[in-house]
């Protein structure tokens, strides 16, 4: 029998704890209710009602948010995540909770990002303490932690615990998000978050509507994020027909340039899933013709991902100065690297990142 969103709503509400990220507001109307901050929806919740995230409630005009659970748990190799420009070849242990502020139909997560919205999603929480998760790290020998698999923004305050037992180990701790955050999250979580990698899913508004997000938010907060000494990175899927005209593109990587030319970009290749069956396929030349595009636009690190092999160069780091290969990949596999200190060994210049 599949599991229905109102019987884990109910289970995941015996999960919860009083959350930091919100104060108690009347509105234009007179209702009084709670204001949250955890993304950039700033949802006015109302007595017994819940967020666009489904996980995030008013009890009794507290805000009630998700603690001391998981939705799943896995190590993968840091490049997964993916960033190019973090420790190289380390592990990193993944955790995720369950539910989304957005609800993509080609979500690749999308049995714990929407388990609240879609009974087809199977998936359940598992009691987990900070304390437990963070050992799980030490014992795979994994340097970094990620919120990952749903979107962290959302029980921030969880991650926040988990993280600030991750501090004591020495581990890096990151963000896989969405970036539809607010300046509030955001300086709720400088201090424990280290690595922050944002999905820039189009940079078209109606896409983002279509999504259930503002193009504007994440923009805004991407600049905010990299201001605020963030360790980042940007990722886009490449879909035919939705996100991949030369005009968007262009616009797109130019933004990033804006920022900082030295964030990495990666576009990566999409293939059909969950609700968006319709497209096709991602082929190498369209994230070939992509990546050019950002090089093009001054991007000074782009690659090329989810197509081992294909791509060329596109998987490699190279030195922005002299061109040198000082990283060499298949895939998510390091299999050669030639850096001394975070510097090209021939030119002495500096590489961006986490070394």
């Amino acid at each position: 029998m599949k599991a229905q969103p109102g019987t884990l709503r109910a289970s995941l509400q015996e999960r919860t704890t009083i959350g930091t990220l919100g104060i108690n507001e009347t509105n234009a109307s007179g209702k009084k209710g709670i204001r949250c901050f955890a993304c950039g929806h700033r949802c006015f919740i109302p007595e017994g009602l819940e967020g666009v995230c489904k996980v995030r409630y008013n009890k009794a005009g507290e805000l009630r948010v998700p603690w001391g659970y998981v939705g799943g748990i896995h190590v993968d190799p840091i490049e997964k995540k993916p960033f190019f420009h973090v420790l190289p070849g380390s592990l990193a242990l993944s955790f995720g909770m369950l539910g989304c502020d957005l609800h993509c139909a080609y979500c690749q997560n999308w049995v714990t990002s929407q388990s609240l919205r879609d009974s087809n999603a199977q998936s359940h929480p598992y009691d987990m303490r900070a304390t437990n998760l963070v050992a799980k790290a030490m014992q795979s020998n994994a340097r970094i932690i990620a919120s990952t698999y749903n979107e962290p923004l959302i029980t921030a305050e969880w991650a926040v615990e988990i993280f600030s037992e991750a501090k004591k180990r020495n581990l890096l701790c990151a963000f896989v998000s969405n970036g539809n955050a607010t300046p509030e999250v955001l300086q709720f979580i400088r201090p424990y978050v280290d690595l922050y990698k944002v999905d820039l899913k189009s940079f078209q508004d109606k896409h983002y509507r279509e999504l259930g997000g503002v193009l504007a938010n994440v923009l805004s907060s991407i600049e905010t994020i990299h201001r605020m000494g963030f360790y980042l990175e940007i990722v886009t899927l490449l879909i035919p027909d939705f996100n991949d005209s030369p005009e968007e593109i262009k616009e797109l990587t130019s933004f990033i340039a804006g920022v900082s030319r030295d964030i990495p970009w990666h576009v990566t290749a999409f293939h059909p899933d969950y609700k968006m069956q319709g497209p096709r396929a991602t082929t190498p030349e369209d994230l070939l013709r992509a990546a050019e595009q950002g090089k093009n636009a001054g991007l000074r690190y782009v690659y090329a991902g989810n197509l081992p092999g294909k791509v060329g160069e596109w998987e490699n780091t190279r030195c922005s100065q002299c061109e040198k290969t000082l990283i060499e990949r298949h895939g998510f596999m390091v299999i050669g690297m030639e850096l001394e200190n975070g510097k090209c060994p021939d030119c002495d210049h500096p590489l961006p990142g986490v070394w």
